[in-house]
Parts: structure tokens; sequence; C-alpha cells
């Protein structure tokens, strides 16, 4: 008796179907070099965030003719700043698209205790003004 060949293609394993048994990736090794893949794109993410850092801080004798000495939120989205620039101080007013002069007083030293005296913000802004306008009667 003669079996017909498509029976036969029917009863024996495929070769598609063992060569993708075969091939079936393990998971462990899998996950590992999905992990090994993200680290190295974090990496190469911190590394250019640094470097762009790196290469963005004002250089030369340009660099040092502004600094922010201190500064305090008045509101959500206004601060008061103390900006230092050459030997004067300005105090200005930060709010959403807008900066405007509030005062402008001579360079001093800062009080010891550097981060102290700067939470102190309110009290010292108030001495200046009242300074400046003279005492309330």
């Amino acid at each position: 008796m003669r079996v017909p060949y498509s029976v036969l293609l029917l009863l024996a394993p495929s070769s598609a179907a063992w060569a993708e048994t075969a091939a079936l990736p393990d998971t462990g090794s899998s996950i590992l070099q999905m992990l090994f893949g993200l680290g190295l794109v974090l990496a190469m993410l911190f590394g250019t965030l640094w470097l762009l850092k790196r290469l963005s801080l004002p250089r030369g004798p340009g660099s040092g003719l502004m600094r922010v000495v201190s500064g305090i939120s008045v509101g959500p989205r206004e601060r008061v700043v103390l900006l230092e620039v050459g030997s004067s101080w300005l105090v200005l007013g930060v709010a959403q698209g807008q900066v405007s002069t509030l005062a402008e007083v001579p360079r001093q030293e800062l009080p010891p205790g550097g981060a102290e005296a700067a939470r102190d913000f309110a009290g010292w802004l108030k001495q200046m003004t009242e300074r400046r306008r003279g005492p309330k009667a």
C-alpha cells in the first residue's frame, strides 16, 4: 500500500517547526542584553549632559562680571534676586516674562554665616530699603 505524500507531510515533524524550537532565545540572556543596552544608553545620556554643562560654563575675563548673590521666592512665579554687577548690587524683581530693578545699592561684604545669612534675605532687604528711604516716623 502506498501512502500519499500529503499524509507523510502531516505525520512527520516539519523542519520549520523543528528549527523554531531550537532557535528560541534564552529569556535570561535576552533580559541581561536589554539591561546592558539600557545602561549603555543612560551612561551616554549622562555623559553628554555633563559635557554640555562643562562646555557652557562662562570662561575668560567676562565670566566674573555678574553673579547672583542671593534670591528669595515671594510668590509662585515671582522672585526677588540680589545680583552683583561690578561694584554694585542690583535688587531685581523677577516675574514670568519680566525683570524689573527694585533698588541699586553699593557692594557690601556678606555677613559671616553665608547660608544662614542668605535665609534672612527678607530682613536684609527691609533693612536696606529703610536705610535708603530713611526710618519711618
